[in-house]
Parts: structure tokens; sequence; C-alpha cells
């Protein structure tokens, strides 16, 4: 039913890994092959390509649905229909952003500080061209094939780059004066597939699957018993999505206890349940929350 487009390079790896969580496995016969396919009855076909292209692929309808970041549709101004962010990226989930970065100890704080004719170098052309439009400042901007840090101060006077965590720039000897775009990883569609029913309820699915997958990152489901003298005690050091589930165990012998929890508590919250009079303990991963 639905053709599907993935991102090819640095997003690859995390997107195949997320599609694999979700019960979605992405095959091919080589980590080098762009037809890919899922067994999946409302996916009929999959191409892996560049993330720069994706938006203008589903908005011409070449492809139906597609994942790609804000950044290039922004860049491609591609008419698209997004389903919502997916919030993953390459090493974290924080989003990217197009930041505006010169040399450390250039003088300028923001844009404003720029003078007239500025040379900058940019993989985004055209949302470098309209950002410095808007504040008044004309540019000479170059497009770039890559390592655009490299270039600053020999070649232009500054870069609008890609950044996750800053270190590269900070690396390369530059400091961030400003950001054009804040960009987290999308689940696009044609509009005019999303305008099918059909084809829309198919994604909603596809789309409930990965998000699922997402929330239940970082979290582990945390089990117990728990005497009813201690429940109160116990209930009250438990962190949850809603409430606990408490349930009475057979016999009136207490309450079994289960919540949602983060991963990242779990080692200071069961000593603490121990110790407030809770047993059979028992921590366990989940796959997916749908809510």
């Amino acid at each position: 039913m639905l053709k599907l487009v993935l991102p090819k390079g640095s997003l690859e790896k995390a997107t195949l890994e997320l599609f694999e969580a979700a019960d979605l496995k992405v095959s091919r016969n080589s980590a080098v092959q762009y037809k890919a396919t899922i067994d999946d009855p409302r996916i009929a076909e999959v191409r892996i390509l560049r993330p720069q292209e994706i938006p203008m692929y589903v908005a011409d309808g070449l492809f139906d649905m597609g994942i790609t970041g804000r950044d290039w549709i922004e860049e491609t101004e591609s008419e698209v229909h997004s389903l919502g962010e997916l919030r993953y990226s390459k090493v974290t989930s924080n989003p990217v952003r197009i930041i505006v970065a010169v040399p450390e100890d250039s003088p300028a704080q923001s844009v404003a500080d720029l003078p007239h004719g500025v040379r900058v170098s940019s993989e985004y052309p055209e949302l470098t061209r309209r950002f410095f439009a808007s504040r008044g400042i004309p540019a000479d901007i170059k497009l770039s094939y890559g390592a655009t840090e490299a270039k600053v101060p020999d070649i232009v006077d500054c870069v609008v780059d890609i950044t996750e965590t800053g270190s590269a720039l900070r690396a390369a000897g530059l400091k961030i004066i400003d950001t054009i775009l804040v960009s987290y990883t999308e689940l696009i569609a044609n509009p005019t597939s999303f305008a099918d029913p059909a084809k829309a309820h198919a994604m909603s699915q596809i789309r409930t699957l990965l998000e699922g997958v997402l929330d239940a990152r970082g979290k582990v489901l945390v089990k117990l018993n728990v005497p009813a003298d201690r429940l109160g005690a116990v209930i009250e050091l438990l962190p949850s999505m809603k409430s606990p589930t408490v349930n009475e165990l057979y016999g009136g012998a207490g309450y079994a206890v289960e919540t949602v929890v983060e991963k990242k508590r779990i080692n200071v919250l069961i000593p603490a349940l121990s110790d407030a009079g809770a047993t059979d303990i028992i921590e366990l991963p989940i796959s997916k929350i749908v809510p």
C-alpha cells in the first residue's frame, strides 16, 4: 500500500534500529543497496536515499511517506504533511540545530554584528539566504559540500552548519552566535496520500509503532509485592507515568504493584523500595509504550 523512503547516511543506522525495534525490520541484500523490503502488509516498497532529497520526492508523490529532518524540509521548501516528530538522531534524542558560527576570537556576538557582504559557507544555501535576508544583511553565500567548519577564516568569514553537541565546532575553534533552526527528525507524508483514508490509517498505525519504541527508551517496568501496612510508603517512592497498578494478592497476603520508571533512577529506587518493605522486586525491559 505505502511507498516508504528512509534516510541514508548519518541517520541510517539509528533509523534501521528504530524500525527493527518497532517490529518493522528493514531487509536488504547489502548495506549499500538502495532498495529494501519490510515484511508488513501496509508497506509495499522501501527505498533508502539521502535525507536532503526525501522531502522533495515525498512532496512530488514519488513516495507516500518518509523520514527526514525538519532542516531539509525547510531548505527545500517542500510541501509535505508532517505526521509528527520522531525524537531520535544519530547521537542522542536531542534535536540538531542549524547555527551561525564564527572564529572564537571574532568580536561578533550575533548575526547583527556581521558586516554587509559577509562570506558564508553552508550546506543549506537557501535556508541561509532567507535567514540573512530576514536580518537585512547582504551575504555572499557559498554552497559547502562538507567539512564546512574547516573553511573559516581563510575561505569564508562564518559558517552556517548543523550541530548536535557542538563538539566539532569547538574543536575547530568556532563559537556559535545565532541559531537559525532547531530540527528534529520527522515522519512526513505526501498530502494527496494522506488524504486517502486507507493510506492515512496505515501511516497512523506505523507512527504508533515507532513512537511506542521511542517512548519506551530509557524506561523499565518494575513489579513488586508489598504488605498491606507498607503499601502507602512504597507508593510514595514510585514515580510513574500515571498511577501505579495495584492488585490485591490472593488470600489477602498484601498487594502486587507495578509501574514504569526511568532506567536511570532504578539503582536508587530498588534499594529504597526494599527498605520500605517491598519484596519480590522485578525489573523488566520494555519494548514499546502505546498510550
